[in-house]
């Protein structure tokens, strides 16, 4: 089990895309969405799938569980989505020694960027990128559970 404590952040420009060090692309679903728990398949560059359970507790962290799935069972499990399905291509992008996750979306949600930053100490705005935009980690319309269930916020930063 990890403790995870993230923060979500739209992207203002695209100064980060000279950075990438990685990129994956990803197909998630969500089989269950609860107010303090999720059940997510995550299939990444349509050779790897994962189930992943969180639960939320007091404080900003989750208790996060995951586990391999094989690809044709969560193929075969995406006909029991919740919403619609999530498509995007996730960037690694490093700064000042922190890992940011850019997330750009496709499909439905075409034109919406999201950096996520997952660390245990606090990182003050000084040493945050200037490519990033507004913090929206306490909205709830960007997390990924929503997206899936239709609930699309503003794509601007």
């Amino acid at each position: 089990m990890a403790k995870e404590i993230e923060r979500k952040f739209l992207v203002a420009d695209d100064a980060w895309r000279s950075q990438v060090e990685a990129e994956i692309r990803i197909r998630q679903f969500y089989l269950a969405v609860g107010p303090d728990r999720t059940i997510r398949i995550r299939i990444s560059d349509d050779a790897d799938a994962a189930l992943t359970l969180k639960f939320s507790g007091q404080g900003p962290g989750r208790d996060e569980f995951t586990c391999p799935v094989p690809l044709d069972q969560a193929d075969e499990m995406q006909s029991f989505a919740l919403g619609r399905v999530i498509e995007k291509c996730r960037h690694h992008v490093r700064h000042d020694g922190y890992l940011y996750e850019i997330d750009v979306f496709s499909g439905a949600l075409d034109g919406l960027v999201i950096a996520e930053l997952e660390t245990p100490d606090a990182v003050p705005a000084e040493r945050l990128p200037s490519w990033l935009g507004r913090e929206v980690t306490d909205d709830v319309r960007y997390y990924n559970a929503q997206l899936a269930l239709g609930r699309a916020p503003d794509r601007v930063p």
